[in-house]
């Protein structure tokens, strides 16, 4: 899947398009390497997103097209 939709899909970012900014602004990183919005992401891979000040990083625990608000398919690493 690619970064951008998983990003909207799981809900971290609200919206696909500033998913798609944030990529393209360099703020997303995937196992360490910068991400474009078309990167794909696999289980396992760490995701990391640099807004403002702050830096999270995710681990991929699921992935899939459609889901519901309380499925959870990652969790913040620390």
């Amino acid at each position: 899947m690619r970064i951008d939709k998983y990003l909207k899909v799981s809900r971290i970012i609200k919206r696909r398009t500033i998913a798609q900014e944030a990529c393209e602004k360099g703020r997303v990183f995937i196992n360490g390497k910068q991400a474009k919005p078309g990167s794909t992401v696999k289980v396992a891979d760490i995701i990391e997103i640099n807004f403002a000040n702050n830096t999270t990083k995710y681990e991929i625990l699921e992935i899939r097209e459609h889901v519901k608000k309380e499925d959870i398919l990652y969790r913040i690493v620390e």
